[in-house]
């Protein structure tokens, strides 16, 4: 099981994330423009102004996480579930349409 605070920091940062996600898109999407170029010194306005957002609200820093365990690897994004989890789950017959490999 993944510590309280570690879960409560990811879910804090999912919220910062939708909360900035228009703004973020926004500003790249003006930079990236071409119908209406911008000056170089506009470009670097706008990218301090994307600097200027919380680090927290960028979507690179987000992890999935199981949805039981709260652990941070081997996800998987189907289920929502850790790799051990999933199995010991598929073992018990608790996942419809999961079947369990044998060679």
């Amino acid at each position: 099981m993944a510590k309280k605070s570690l879960i409560q920091r990811e879910k804090k940062r999912q919220k910062l994330e939708q909360k900035y996600h228009l703004i973020r898109q926004s500003l790249k999407k003006k930079i990236r423009s071409k119908v209406s170029p911008l000056s170089l010194s506009e470009k670097t306005k706008m990218r301090e102004k994307l600097q200027s957002l919380p680090r927290n609200s960028a979507p690179t820093r987000l992890h999935r996480r199981c949805f039981l365990t709260g652990r941070p690897r081997a996800n998987y994004r189907d289920f929502g579930l850790s790799g051990h989890v999933l199995r010991e789950m598929d073992y018990e017959c608790l996942l419809p349409g999961a079947t369990r490999s044998s060679w």
